[in-house]
């Protein structure tokens, strides 16, 4: 394992190659499982202050689950989640050429809010347990995405650099430099 400030990181993070491959995937990971992205708390004022600016992005169906159940659900651990349409799909996915997207990433993009999307969403495979005094960051393997770890594996790309704009994102750009460091100590 490697400790960088109060994070226990797995060595996946090291010995996994990953590189999203979006034209294979389709964006399963955003349809499949058994309930939303998991949500930070401060994350759903967040999503209640740009819903409005995210919802001309959303489909009619999404729209609907989030206008009845809010903008944030509860999963199984009583946990945050981002809610389910038909209990399968996030409400913020949207369909676009064939492939599935985030509309509150769209909305970003477009410029229309200041959030780019949930950082559970932007860290994946990569999956965060807080447990107070130190945080475990786990690798999350999932046979939807065994066409990314093979695009990884060819491209030569750890999860730690894969990863690098939402672990700068999540933990500040001192933490990743120091987690680089460790991970190049290890090879």
């Amino acid at each position: 394992m490697i400790i960088v400030d109060d994070c226990i990181i797995s060595d996946n993070i090291v010995d996994v190659c990953f590189s999203c491959d979006l034209a294979r995937c389709k964006g399963a990971c955003c349809v499949e499982g058994d309930c939303g992205a998991p949500l930070d708390k401060e994350e759903i004022p967040v999503l209640e202050r740009i819903y409005p600016a995210v919802k001309p992005y959303m489909t009619a169906e999404g729209v609907a689950v989030v206008d009845r159940e809010g903008v944030s659900s509860i999963d199984v651990d009583k946990q945050p989640c981002t809610p389910l349409v038909n209990n399968r799909e996030c409400a913020y996915a949207i369909q676009e050429n064939g492939l599935t997207l985030c509309a509150i990433e769209k909305a970003w993009i477009d410029g229309a809010v200041d959030f780019q999307k949930p950082i559970s969403c932007h860290l994946y495979p990569l999956r965060i347990e807080d447990y107070g005094e130190f945080k475990a960051v786990n690798y999350h393997e999932w046979d939807i995405c065994h066409c990314a770890l093979a695009k990884g594996k060819d491209e030569g790309i750890p999860l730690y650099k894969y990863l690098r704009t939402p672990l700068v994102r999540r933990f500040g750009q001192q933490w990743y430099d120091e987690l680089c460091q460790q991970c190049e100590n290890r090879k």
